[in-house]
């Protein structure tokens, strides 16, 4: 009995050190998570929010779908964009379907 319970009490101490070199790889997993996913993310959520703000009446977008058009109003969440050289295709859409824009006073 006495050799049972020596041998209980060395292999306690290895399971607490074990607990905290799993704690320690569950934070760097987040962290390498947190770096590789998250973090791009929002950078380019930052970068189209910016994009479109700076959008004005007159610039050149290219749409999610492919399609180049000129702006030629804007509200608070659409936009009419111009299609082709043919002056009666003008369609309303939301700002979010911009992928591009391209400035008009860019040469």
């Amino acid at each position: 009995m006495g050799i049972l319970l020596t041998a209980d009490a060395a292999a306690a101490p290895s399971t607490a050190g074990g607990g905290i070199i799993m704690v320690i790889y569950i934070v760097i997993i987040v962290a390498f998570m947190y770096f590789i996913m998250i973090r791009p993310q929002k950078k380019e959520q930052k970068r189209v929010a910016a994009m479109l703000s700076e959008m004005s009446v007159g610039d050149c977008v290219l749409t999610t779908s492919g399609f180049y058009g000129i702006v030629i109003d804007i509200t608070d969440d659409t936009i009419i964009v111009e299609f082709g050289s043919n002056k009666n295709c003008r369609i309303p859409m939301q700002k979010s379907a911009v992928a591009q824009i391209e400035k008009a006073d860019a040469d």
